[in-house]
Order: C-alpha cells, then sequence, then structure tokens
C-alpha cells in the first residue's frame, strides 16, 4: 500500500459538491483501512497547522450541503518555496504521506508542487466554471448551470410582462460554459463568452428585429469574462434607446445551494477514485471524467492545457436562439 495516512483540503472559490467530495474520500479512506485527516481552511490551514482527524461521523449528513465544511481560504505563503517546504514538513510531522487537494487551477499547482516535495497527492476538479482541462466536467457546474437556467426563468417572466430586454450576467472570466449551458437550456436570445468574437451593432439589430415581429422580451447572457452587463446594456443603449434593457448580475449566489445529484454523483465518484488511486501508488495526477469514464492526468500537463471550447455547442445555441 503505497499510503497509510492521507488529508483532504478544499482551497480556492467553494463549488456545490465539495462536501459530497470530502465525504467520498473520508468514506473510502476508512474502507480501504486508512487513517483520514482533514485540514481546513486549505493551504492557509496546512501552514497553520489545522489538521484534525476524521471519522464516520464528521461526514454524517453533508452529501446535500453546499460550500464545504473544511472551508477555504487564499495562501500567498504557500505560493513560495518556503511555504510549500513548510507544508511538507508540517504533512510529514503528522505521518501525512497523501494529500487529496479539492478546488481549481491554483489549488492543482499547489498539489503539485508538494508532489515534488515527496507527498503523494490527486487532485479533484471544484469550480463551478468548467475551465479545468482533461475532465468533461467539474464539481459545481451543474449546479451553477441550474441556478441561472431558475433565475433566467424567472426573469422571463417579469420581463415578458413589460416587453423590455434583460440582461443577466454570470461567472466565466476566462471560460464561458456557465453562459454557454445555461443559454441553451433557458432558450437566451444571445449568448456572449470570451472565447468567441460578436457584434453589438447586429445583436442589436438583431434585438430590434424580433420586437418589431412581436417578440415580448429578449434574453441577453454575459459570461463576466466578456465584460460587465451594465456594459452590455450601455452598448445596447447608445445602439437603440427603445430596448431599455435590465441587468441581472446572479454573482456569488451561482457558488450557493444544493448540489445537483449530478454533481453529487461526480463528487463522489471523483472522491473514491482519488483514494483508490493513491493506495496503488499513483501520485501528482488530477482526476477527471470524460465520456462517462474516469481519468488521471499529470498535474503539469493539466494546469498548462486551456480547456477547449465546444463550439458547436455555441453553433447549436446559436441556431436555436434565431
Amino acid at each position: 500500500m503505497a499510503v497509510k495516512k492521507i488529508a483532504i483540503l478544499t482551497s480556492g472559490g467553494d463549488s456545490q459538491g465539495m462536501n459530497a467530495a470530502v465525504r467520498a474520500v473520508v468514506r473510502s479512506g476508512l474502507y480501504h483501512g486508512l487513517e483520514v485527516y482533514g485540514i481546513q481552511r486549505g493551504y492557509h490551514g496546512l501552514l497553520n497547522d489545522d489538521i484534525f482527524s476524521m471519522d464516520l461521523r464528521s461526514v454524517g449528513d453533508i452529501i446535500q450541503r453546499g460550500g464545504t465544511i473544511l472551508q477555504s481560504a487564499r495562501c500567498k505563503e504557500f505560493m513560495t518555496p518556503e511555504g510549500q517546504e513548510r507544508g511538507a514538513d508540517i504533512l510529514r510531522k503528522h505521518g501525512i504521506d497523501g494529500l487529496v487537494v479539492i478546488g481549481g487551477d491554483g489549488s492543482y499547482q499547489g498539489a503539485n508542487k508538494l508532489s515534488k516535495l515527496g507527498i503523494n497527492t490527486m487532485a479533484l476538479p471544484g469550480t463551478i466554471d468548467n475551465d479545468i482541462a482533461f475532465t468533461d466536467y467539474t464539481i459545481g457546474f451543474d449546479t451553477a448551470v441550474s441556478i441561472v437556467v431558475d433565475a433566467v426563468n424567472k426573469l422571463r417572466d417579469t420581463m415578458s410582462s413589460h416587453e423590455r430586454s434583460s440582461i443577466v450576467e454570470v461567472m466565466g472570466r476566462h471560460c464561458g460554459d456557465i453562459a454557454l449551458h445555461a443559454g441553451l437550456a433557458s432558450g437566451a436570445e444571445t449568448i456572449l463568452v470570451p472565447e468567441m468574437p460578436h457584434d453589438m451593432d447586429e445583436i442589436t439589430e438583431r434585438m430590434k428585429q424580433n420586437f418589431a415581429h412581436g417578440k415580448r422580451h429578449s434574453i441577453v447572457l454575459v459570461a463576466e469574462g466578456v465584460g460587465s452587463g451594465e456594459e452590455v446594456a450601455k452598448a445596447l443603449t447608445d445602439r437603440c434607446p427603445t430596448l431599455e434593457p435590465r441587468v441581472t448580475v446572479l454573482g456569488h449566489i451561482q457558488r450557493g445551494g444544493t448540489p445537483t445529484p449530478a454533481d453529487r454523483n461526480l463528487a463522489s465518484r471523483l472522491g473514491d477514485f482519488a483514494v483508490r488511486m493513491l493506495i496503488e501508488g499513483e501520485s501528482d495526477k488530477a482526476c477527471g471524467i470524460i465520456k462517462g469514464e474516469l481519468v488521471l492526468t499529470d498535474i503539469d500537463k493539466v494546469v498548462n492545457t486551456k480547456k477547449e471550447f465546444n463550439r458547436e455547442l455555441y453553433e447549436l445555441a446559436s441556431r436555436l436562439s434565431q
């Protein structure tokens, strides 16, 4: 057996399903006879030696809860070689030889550094943005999309009553997947994502034509990486004041709430997979899911690869929005 004591931490922005992943790691570890420890507040907690033993009761009744019971925090000190050395020393002091990290790109890089210092590591994709390469979906993405779709459904009711346009700003600084998937699922008339160029003159003209042909409302979904909802609203108003767009910024509400069954199941599968791979002697790997199959990829490769944007899905959404 490659590991005997493992720890788990959540780092970076929280996402729905992190608790389900923590639960899976703890229960799978205990099932396989390992000692399991939790680390509070990510790498910040690691450097503060905020480490505690976990048992079955530690993860009871958490699979349905959003957020993370282990909490999360940013840690500039851990970005330094000295901080990384100290983190590895603290893990060794506790006899911990395996670490499961749940988070995004920065969290993955931390796991990568620790692996080079002799700690066996596994990284799980915990981020609503779905911006991690070599996995079709990240933990929390499905729930975030569901939240956006629900909000758009409600906005359609009030916008159609007043015959107005609605600009909905969603998260996605570098990746437009939330806007794309939520836009397709909610029938948004326009989807703006950082991966694809757009023409505000063309968008304005299409919206004008839609209203001229009797359409009572129009939904424009904007990923924050394109610009703010207010900036998009101003660009539309400058071109056609009668559109009267109203802006809704969903913000951190996209990270909260009960995880969907899809996110709970994904987190459970990935958490158990990470433990089994550590036991088999794997390290410095990112766990993902591609076409329904669990896969391992070198963390170095993941953090240095930009996730490919699904142009086919974007083109489908464009065709169906006409």
